[in-house]
Order: structure tokens, then sequence, then C-alpha cells
């Protein structure tokens, strides 16, 4: 009796614990426990496919990879909670099998009715003929369905909001180089006569990186999809337009330093809420992530462009301080996605993507 007694409480606590993380992965709309078991198993799984990863040669191989993970994740995460909640289920009908008729012999008849129960199939082979037994057959009837439901809807929401990411991304493209740089976006405006259009710019990605924080911190999964195009991803775009917004602000003159300041407000913003959420490392502040070699460098090439520059020991200075409160917690974010290296963002002595080429040929492409 009191054997029977442990095994339908480990059975309930399982079905308990699965059943509140569905619900907080899937219908809570904010960031939620690290404990929850889909947390668990997707971080250990990115950083298994990380080290896999790492280990090839081929760029097209690794990205392809990568690129898989996040839709095998979902339905992983599916077929995970439907066994568990099985297995849980399993074990309270084991406990109890007095009132299941025939009566389960084993554990694995238990939980076969368990499973008929909770996907509805209903071959009468095994009925419950007593209140709790019937309550509880019921009780995993309705969880089934009601997570095959929230699951189907949640696929939903999930590509809505990653289709809305990548149209950004692609649209951005033209001006933000691939991979994208901050640095390659103003030069380009420059190049296209466009400065004028860089405050609409910057008010349109302030929506793009709202968009982001509300999607990918409510369904972390989000994150760990790859872009669709080659050398592109949202980490990258994201510094591209914050590197881009602290340039102007520090940098160059050519006004919009409202709509700049704003904008690096909320990608800042994100940056930190990330860093938080995923555990990185608290002390990233301070450093900008860049050496002055490498700013003159920067400062030399808009200069030649015809932009107006600040002095350039001033804005040396203000551009450290202002990346300094960014570049390392989002140089995290990429290495932590392993993002395609860009300017200042990335680690480019692991992947050999350096600088724009050709896009690998894929079959039937």
């Amino acid at each position: 009796m009191f054997f029977d007694l442990v095994i339908g409480l480990g059975g309930a606590v399982v079905v308990v614990v699965i059943a509140a993380d569905v619900f907080m992965s899937v219908i809570v709309p904010r960031p939620t426990y690290s404990w929850r078991p889909s947390a668990r198993l997707s971080r250990g799984g990115w950083r298994a496919t990380g080290v896999i990863g790492m280990r090839m040669q081929s760029d097209a191989r690794r990205e392809g990879l990568f690129g898989t993970f996040a839709p095998l994740l979902l339905i992983t995460l599916l077929i995970f909670w439907i066994v568990a909640l099985i297995f849980g289920f399993g074990l309270i009908f084991f406990a109890l099998r007095g009132e299941l008729k025939p009566e389960p012999d084993t554990l694995w008849m238990a939980i076969y009715y368990a499973g008929t129960s909770l996907l509805t199939l209903g071959y009468g082979d095994i009925v419950a003929q007593h209140g709790l037994a019937r309550a509880i057959s019921l009780t995993a009837a309705a969880l089934g369905l009601g997570t095959f439901a929230i699951v189907t809807a949640f696929l939903f929401s999930i590509f809505a909001a990653f289709q809305r990411r990548e149209a950004f991304i692609v649209t951005m493209r033209e001006r933000t180089g691939a991979p994208p740089s901050g640095v390659d976006f103003l030069a380009r405006h420059v190049e296209l006569e466009m400065l004028d259009d860089l405050g609409a710019t910057f008010g349109r990605a302030e929506a793009w990186i709202a968009d982001i924080m509300e999607t990918h911190l409510a369904y972390p999964v989000l994150a760990y999809f790859r872009s669709t195009h080659d050398y592109q991803s949202w980490v990258g775009t994201i510094g591209a337009f914050l590197d881009a917004s602290t340039l102007v602000i520090t940098t160059v003159d050519v006004g919009h330093v409202g709509p700049a300041k704003m904008l690096g407000r909320l990608g800042r913003h994100l940056v930190n809420d990330y860093t938080q959420y995923y555990g990185f490392a608290q002390d990233l502040t301070g450093a900008p992530g860049i050496e002055r070699a490498e700013f003159d460098q920067v400062y030399e090439r808009l200069a030649a462009k015809g932009l107006r520059m600040r002095e350039i020991e001033t804005a040396w200075t203000e551009f450290a301080a202002l990346r300094g409160s960014y570049a390392l917690p989002l140089n995290a974010m990429a290495s932590y996605w392993r993002i395609p290296p860009a300017l200042w963002i990335g680690d480019r002595s692991i992947i050999s993507i350096h600088a724009p080429v050709a896009p690998v040929r894929r079959n039937g492409a």
C-alpha cells in the first residue's frame, strides 16, 4: 500500500511539473523560471549542438546544423511533454491498478493505458471501473487534447514572430550589409544620399527591437532560430544598429541624435534583459570591445565619405564610454548563439566568415 502511494505521488509530481512547464513556456507571455525542464532541455541541447558545430570545418555544414536546431527543438519539446505526461499518468494508474479492468500486471501496461487515455485513442481493452481512476482518465484525456491545441497555436505564434523578425532583417540588408555593420549602415546612407532618412530608419529599428523584446523573451525558443539568409543574424543586426546610433551620438555630426538615443536606450535594455535571463556574467560593462586603432580606421573611413566629424579625441572618449555599456554583453550573446561574426561583434577567430562572399549554393537553389 505504501509502495503504491509513493508511486502515485511520484506520478502526480511528474504530471504537475510538466503541465506547469507547458503553461509557463507557451501561455505565460513573459520570461519564466529557468528550472523548467524545457529550459534545461533547450540550453543543454544548444550547448551540445554548439560543441559539435564548432568542430566542423565547413561554414555551410555548421550553419546547416545550427539552422535545424530550433525546428527540431520544437518537435522534441512536444514529444518530451507528451511522453512525460504519459509516464506520469502511467505511474498514477499503476498505483490505482485495482480500479482498472483487466488489472495491469506491469507498469508498462499501466503506461499503455495512460497513453490511450492521453491521446484519446480509447481502444477499450483496459477500462476504468471506479471513480478516482475514471476521473484521472478524463483528466489525462483533457490534458492531452489541451497540450496539442496549445502547442499548435504556439507554433503559429512562433513562426509569425520569426517572419516579422526576418522581414526587417532582409529589408535592412542593403543598408547594413552582410554581415551587418553600423559603419556600413552610415557609409551606405551617405553614398545613396539618404542621410535625411536616418531618423525614420532608427524609428523602424526601435519598433523592431521592441517586438523582439516582447516575443523572444516570452518565447525563448525564437532566439535559437537562425536567419534565413547567409551571414545575417538578429543579434548582429541589433549590434549594427546600436553601433550606428552610438556613432551618430558621439562621432559623426549628421543630426538625428534624438532617434539615435531612443534606439540606443531600447537596444541596451534588450541586451541587459538577455544578460540577466541567460545568466551571462553580470560584470560585462566598461570596455568598448574594440581597440583605439579600429576606431581610428572607422573615423578616417567615414571622414573620407564627406561626413562632418567631431573632434577625434572627444569622439573616442564618448564613443568608448557609450559602447562600453553594451559591447561585452552583446558579444556574450553573439558567442552564446554563435552568430556569423560581423564588424566589432562576434568571435571572428573561430568562424571563418570575415567578409561578405558569394552565397553558398545548395541543392535545388
